[in-house]
């Protein structure tokens, strides 16, 4: 049995006539009469009683076309969705963002634009460390992530939404933190305790800050680690130390903290998308494209 045959049978029986139905399908009227007999030998069931002047459907006809139409109906949604789901317009997105890509307010706003042009695609988002973020991507767990720079094995690309300067944070109380708008520089820190992500954590930010400090001429003395940004502020605020974050950290206001601009040459970080060189995923290339977007309307 073929979905043609299938289609054949609705067709005669929706007009009760073999020419009419044969005109409708565009075939000619003896191969469908050969074809919904053809049916019936197959189910081993009447279809329609046949006379000269009429064709009506059996009661198994009738029991029949209610569910052939079923059948044909989800065929004809199978095929749509297939569809879709390669124009990207239907299916599940798997992201994977730092925690700090919140605070851009580009993610926030791409999501809202994607979530407005594919309001039929389950977007899943995860919050994760660079590190982790690379490994989803690459064993095919997430299809797209946000991550600072870090790293990135063999297979994996990358786009610089935008980058963002580093800056020095301290407490309001701290004998620097009236250093003005000019900021301070690296070196005026060395002597001090930072608060900062553990090396393990998986954040970019960690080597990034590690070779400023050797091109200022120390190695940071890190007195209290923290795996989440929020948290470094909060020892900081708490006097437990200094530390260096984005800028856009700026945006939490804790009292007792201040935020100061880092003078030191190269004393900025970037925000990348980060995919598989070979995805070919139209959801994904739609939400790369729509941050892509998002970013360069920003700056």
């Amino acid at each position: 049995m073929e979905l043609r045959h299938l289609r054949y049978f609705v067709a005669v029986a929706e007009e009760l006539h073999f020419g009419r139905a044969a005109e409708q399908l565009r075939i000619s009227q003896p191969p469908l009469s050969q074809q919904i007999q053809a049916l019936e030998q197959e189910l081993g069931v009447r279809l329609f009683d046949r006379t000269n002047r009429r064709v009506a459907l059996t009661d198994a006809g009738r029991l029949f076309l209610e569910e052939t139409r079923r059948t044909l109906a989800q065929v004809d949604k199978s095929v749509d969705v297939a569809r879709r789901a390669e124009q990207g317009e239907i299916g599940e997105l798997k992201v994977g963002f730092t925690s700090s890509a919140p605070f851009t307010s580009i993610l926030p706003r791409a999501i809202l634009a994607f979530r407005r042009t594919f309001p039929a695609v389950h977007l899943d988002l995860q919050e994760m460390t660079s590190k982790q973020v690379v490994d989803a991507v690459q064993d095919e767990t997430l299809q797209v992530g946000m991550i600072r720079p870090f790293a990135l094995p063999a297979g994996l690309q990358t786009v610089e939404l935008f980058s963002e300067p580093l800056v020095a944070l301290m407490h309001a109380g701290h004998r620097l933190a009236d250093a003005g708008d000019e900021g301070l520089t690296l070196a005026d820190l060395a002597e001090e305790p930072f608060v900062f992500f553990p090396r393990s954590y998986g954040t970019g930010l960690y080597d990034q800050l590690l070779s400023l400090a050797r091109r200022a001429g120390f190695n940071p003395r890190i007195a209290q680690e923290a795996n989440e940004a929020l948290t470094i502020i909060g020892l900081v605020a708490a006097g437990l130390g200094v530390s260096v974050l984005p800028a856009s950290f700026q945006r939490i206001r804790i009292d007792g903290v201040r935020f100061l601009t880092l003078q030191d040459k190269d004393a900025t970080t970037a925000v990348w998308l980060v995919k598989r060189r070979q995805e070919q995923s139209p959801l994904a290339q739609a939400f790369m494209e729509l941050v892509t977007r998002e970013a360069s309307a920003q700056r």
